[in-house]
């Protein structure tokens, strides 16, 4: 595993896109965690500190995992949800994880960090409680499939490689 520090210091994608939200300010982690209802892991605050959503680097695009609706080894991570502004709509962030979970029938409570609709990288909070340090999970809304990728976000980061280390399936 390489240290969380080493992978934040390379994890954004170089550029900005649709997905990037603006500057991350603490009153907007604030509103968040309300609307959301849970606390959100320091780690992933503080990747949304360097950059508010984006492509995530090729190096850093998918993490290991039993097998799959995605791969016999592995689930992609491509990009990360941030955190958009209060008012602001009409933008994929995590603020619309309550919309999506209803959309898409899945567990709550959980806070979708990527995905595309069918499949979901999100934090698990039904064990842990709003106040806990919730493992990562992959769902797959059309096989009802979950599967716990990391114990917690920090262990999640640290796992994730580039995609192209794994063999085509």
């Amino acid at each position: 595993m390489t240290s969380f520090e080493t992978v934040a210091a390379a994890f954004w994608d170089s550029g900005e896109t649709e997905l990037t939200q603006p500057p991350l300010t603490a009153a907007m982690v604030t509103a968040a965690e309300a609307g959301l209802g849970v606390r959100l892991p320091a780690g992933l605050i503080q990747l949304l500190r360097l950059r508010n959503g984006g492509i995530v680097a090729d190096a850093w695009d998918a993490c290991p995992a039993a097998p799959n609706s995605w791969a016999a080894d592995h689930v992609p991570f491509d990009h990360l949800h941030g955190i958009a502004p209060p008012g602001r709509e009409l933008s994929m962030a995590l603020q619309d994880t309550g919309y999506l979970v209803r959309e898409w029938g899945l567990p709550s409570p959980v806070v979708l960090l990527s995905g595309d609709g069918h499949t979901w990288v999100a934090l698990d909070y039904r064990d842990c409680g709003p106040d806990g340090d919730p493992p990562v999970v992959y769902l797959d809304a059309d096989l009802g499939q979950e599967l716990r990728v990391a114990h917690d976000f920090r262990t999640f980061v640290e796992s994730l490689t580039p995609s192209a280390d794994f063999p085509d399936d």
